[in-house]
């Protein structure tokens, strides 16, 4: 059994971690709201964005020289595989669920022959892949300098994007993040984005028609290098309240878990405190008796 200094100072050390918690879930959640409110603003446009290419590329007169980055390479042999976590640990389950979603999509690719390349945007995710997958990390990337998902750093890992299809490295690119739904749940995404995904995104077509001047292919040269970083913008507006919002739930848990520990450790410290006492007593009362 613990003695009663031993308990006092376990005590003591639980409710110090109990208000470093407690203070941890009061800054995610109020970092939460304006994440939440970032993404939730950000989906729209990006739909939009994915709308107007839709029907730019319907317009196409000559399908076969369309831009790469609309049709594809014309091979899906080898698949580069973006995948977005965090900076900043103590979220639950926000990277794990992320890298078990992206790890199911590797065993796939291996299985079906296909080559991979990864690029991990955040250390989290970079710690956990390259114990596995070392020899397919190509880069990683982290923003650790900045306070929010903007879009400069979208466009950064955009155009390290672009540069390494245009330089022939992979066909197909997928990125990998985690949709923010609420507190409590955030679900994993894969979500293609070069080539552009036109059968999935079919049905969110719209069917307004549009003149368009310049013509579409001029259009489309401009509007989809900056469609990739909206995207990848998207994923990371999301990210970033999905994280908040796990390490919220996270901290919640483990203000309360402290909590009934301190409740636990207070009883365990009253009864060896009482056996103390007793035995105290029990020592002076024979003491006593045998004078």
């Amino acid at each position: 059994m613990a003695s009663l200094d031993d308990l006092k100072k376990r005590i003591a050390s639980v409710k110090s971690t109990q208000k470093i918690t407690k203070a941890m879930k009061m800054v995610a959640a109020a970092k939460l709201r304006r994440a939440q409110e970032s993404a939730e603003k950000g989906r729209p446009y990006s739909e939009k964005m994915n709308n107007i290419i839709l029907n730019l590329s319907s317009g196409i007169s000559d399908k076969e020289n369309a831009p790469k980055l609309l049709s594809g390479s014309g091979n899906d042999k080898i698949h580069l595989c973006v995948v977005m976590t965090s900076d900043r640990g103590l979220c639950g389950g926000f990277n794990s669920n992320i890298i078990k979603k992206a790890k199911t999509y590797f065993t796939n690719l291996s299985e079906n022959g296909k080559d991979l390349k990864i690029i991990t945007v955040g250390s989290k995710g970079n710690d956990q892949l390259k114990r596995v997958y070392s020899d397919k990390i190509i880069a990683n990337i982290s923003f650790k300098e900045s306070k929010n998902a903007n879009y400069f750093d979208a466009e950064k890992v955009g155009k390290i994007v672009i540069e390494k299809f245009k330089a022939e490295e992979f066909d197909v690119c997928t990125i990998f993040y985690n949709q923010f739904k609420n507190v409590i749940t955030q679900i994993p995404q894969a979500q293609q984005i070069i080539p552009l995904n036109v059968e999935n995104s079919e049905e969110d077509k719209s069917e307004d028609s549009y003149e368009f001047e310049p013509d579409e292919d001029e259009i489309l040269s401009n509007l989809l290098p900056k469609n990739i970083s909206t995207q990848i913008l998207k994923a990371m507006l999301e990210n970033s309240a999905s994280e908040q919002g796990s390490r919220m739930s996270a901290m919640d848990n483990a203000t309360r878990n402290a909590g009934e520990m301190v409740d636990k450790l207070t009883i365990e410290y009253n009864r060896s405190r009482q056996a103390a006492i007793t035995k105290e007593l029990i020592e002076i009362i024979s003491g006593a008796e045998s004078l």
